[in-house]
């Protein structure tokens, strides 16, 4: 899915967490096909996402909601507490009580892996300034 140009937001730096590294090479290779859009660095656990957002801001994190050891949730709190950042989870456990629970951390929006397209218009939406929470 490609943007049209008088809908793409502007550049953005992107840190992609998620403890599968197919599905990390999965989101960079989409959210690279939009031509502003990088993804500066990954990360495979929450732990490691907070540590590489402490050392480098990011304009976008794309973060999985179940990894080992410090969960999306967890990584969002820390992150945001930090600083307030633009979180997008992508997970296979889409529900409404989940969406209540990333909209209480700061995470501005939720994308199920099942419809892994919405991933582009979620960033889309939350560089924007807006909320996406895809049902």
């Amino acid at each position: 899915m490609r943007l049209s140009a008088q809908h793409r937001s502007p550049g953005a730096r992107i840190l992609v967490v998620d403890d599968n590294e197919a599905m990390r090479r999965t989101l960079r290779n989409l959210l690279e096909t939009q031509d502003e859009w990088k993804v500066c660095d990954e990360a495979s656990d929450g732990r490691e996402a907070v540590e590489k957002f402490d050392r480098e801001k990011f304009d976008v994190v794309v973060l999985d909601f179940q990894m080992p050891g410090m969960n999306g949730l967890e990584a969002a709190k820390e992150i945001t507490s930090r600083s307030p950042s633009t979180i997008l989870m992508v997970t296979l456990h889409y529900s409404p009580q989940l969406a209540k629970e990333a909209r209480k951390v700061g995470i501005r929006g939720l994308c199920p892996k099942a419809d892994i397209e919405c991933v582009v218009e979620g960033v889309t939406t939350i560089l924007d300034d807006k909320s996406y929470f895809k049902n």
